[in-house]
C-alpha cells in the first residue's frame, strides 16, 4: 500500500525566446548558450500569471483537459491537499496554493505554499505523501486521501536581464502531480531529504519588502528618508553590498555557477543513491530519472560518476531552460506524455537548489 502518482500536467507560457535573441541583451550566442547549459530556447509568461500556469497543469493532471497524464477524472470534491511549491508566487496572501483552490472549486482541500527553491517539488511531495500516510495509519488526522502538487515559477520576475550568468539559464513554466493512497499499489517506495549551508552564498535573491514603517527608536518619524536597516545587515549575510554599490537591482536571483555546479552534481549522486539504498533497489532496476533541469553538463556529469547512461535520465531543458521547482514535474509529464513510464516502472525524481537542498524520491509507476 502506497502513494500513487495518478496524474501529471505542465504549462508554459506562450511567448518563447532563442539565445540569437538573449545575445540583444547580453554578451553570448548560440553556441556559448548552447555548449554551456544545452539551452536552446525558453519560454516568458508576459501574460500569464502564476495562478494561470498552476491551473493548466492541474487541470491537465486531474484528467479535466487535454495534454497530460491522468488515469481517471478526478472530482473536484475528491482533492484533500493542495501544495504549491514555488519562489514567484503572485500573492503571499492568500496563499497560492488557495488561489488554486479557489480557482479548480477544490472545496474539501486543505492548502498551503511551500518554498525549497528549485528543490520545492521534491520537498512538497515528500510532505504530501507524509500526510497522506499519516492519515492512513492514525485515526486522529485531517483525511487526506489524494492531493495535489503543484511546482509553478515566474523566475523571470526576479531575474536581473543585464546579468549574463543567470538570464541566459532561466524560463517560466508550471508542473502538476496528483497523488492517491491506494491499498493495492506500492507507489511512492523511499524518500530523501537533506539540506547543506550555503556558506558561500552561491545562490541568493533578497524578499521584496520594501515598505518602510513609519519609525525610529524614538517612535513615529514621518520623514521621507527613512532606511530600513534591517535589510542592510540581511544584504550583508548575503553579501550583496558590491553588487548594490555598482547599481544592480537588490531583489535578482544572484549566483556563483562554479560553486552551484559542484554542490548540485555531488547532491544529485547523494540523493538518488540514498533512495535506492533505502527502497533495496539497484539502479538496474531504476526505469527513469527525472532530475531538476538546472544544467545538462550537470546532468552529464553526474552520470559519468555514477557509471549509468545519460539515456536514463529525462531532460527537456533544450526549450524550456531552468524553471526551478516547476523543471522535475514538468519534465515528468513530458515523460508520461512521451510514453517512457509504463505502469510498473520504477522512476527517480532527484532536485537540488538554493539552500542547499537536495531531494529525491522513487516510486513504482
Amino acid at each position: 500500500m502506497g502513494c500513487a502518482v495518478i496524474g501529471c500536467g505542465n504549462a508554459i507560457p506562450d511567448l518563447e525566446i532563442d539565445n540569437d535573441q538573449m545575445s540583444l541583451l547580453v554578451d553570448t550566442s548560440d553556441e556559448w548558450i548552447s555548449s554551456r547549459t544545452g539551452i536552446k530556447t525558453r519560454h516568458v509568461a508576459l501574460n500569464e500569471s502564476s495562478l494561470d500556469l498552476s491551473e493548466e497543469a492541474a487541470r491537465k493532471a486531474l484528467g479535466w483537459d487535454d495534454g497530460g497524464y491522468s488515469e481517471r477524472s478526478i472530482d473536484p470534491e475528491e482533492i484533500d491537499l493542495i501544495i504549491t511549491a514555488t519562489l514567484t508566487g503572485d500573492v503571499l496572501v492568500p496563499s497560492n496554493a488557495a488561489l488554486l483552490r479557489r480557482k479548480l472549486g477544490l472545496k474539501n482541500a486543505i492548502c498551503f505554499d511551500l518554498n525549497a527553491a528549485c528543490s520545492g517539488f521534491v520537498y512538497a511531495l515528500n510532505v504530501a505523501e507524509s500526510m497522506i500516510a499519516a492519515s492512513a495509519t492514525a485515526s486522529n488526522r485531517s483525511p487526506i486521501r489524494r492531493a495535489l502538487v503543484v511546482a509553478v515559477e515566474r523566475p523571470s520576475r526576479i531575474t536581473n536581464w543585464a546579468d549574463r550568468n543567470t538570464c541566459v539559464l532561466l524560463g517560466d513554466g508550471a508542473g502538476a502531480v496528483v497523488l492517491e493512497y491506494d491499498e493495492n499499489r506500492a507507489g511512492i517506495l523511499s524518500t530523501f531529504l537533506a539540506n547543506e549551508d550555503d556558506i558561500h552564498n552561491a545562490l541568493t535573491c533578497p524578499t521584496p519588502l520594501d515598505v518602510v514603517p513609519p519609525f525610529d527608536a524614538d517612535g513615529v518619524n514621518t520623514a521621507q528618508d527613512i532606511i530600513d536597516e534591517s535589510h542592510a545587515a540581511i544584504d550583508e549575510m548575503v553579501e550583496i553590498e558590491e553588487s548594490l554599490a555598482e547599481g544592480n537591482p537588490r531583489n535578482v536571483l544572484r549566483m556563483n555557477g562554479q560553486r552551484v555546479f559542484k554542490f548540485s552534481a555531488r547532491a544529485m549522486k547523494q540523493a538518488i543513491t540514498e533512495v535506492c539504498e533505502r527502497a533495496h533497489v539497484s539502479l538496474d532496476d531504476i526505469a527513469l530519472i527525472v532530475p531538476h533541469q538546472a544544467n545538462e553538463r550537470i546532468i552529464d556529469f553526474g552520470a559519468r560518476h555514477m557509471g549509468i547512461s545519460k539515456d536514463l535520465f529525462k531532460l527537456s531543458i533544450e526549450h524550456r531552460g531552468n524553471t526551478s521547482a516547476a523543471s522535475v514535474p514538468m519534465a515528468l509529464a513530458d515523460a508520461y506524455n512521451e510514453g517512457q513510464i509504463k505502469k510498473g516502472d520504477k522512476v527517480i525524481v532527484v532536485a537540488f537548489g538554493g539552500g542547499f537542498t537536495i531531494g529525491a524520491a522513487l516510486y513504482e509507476a
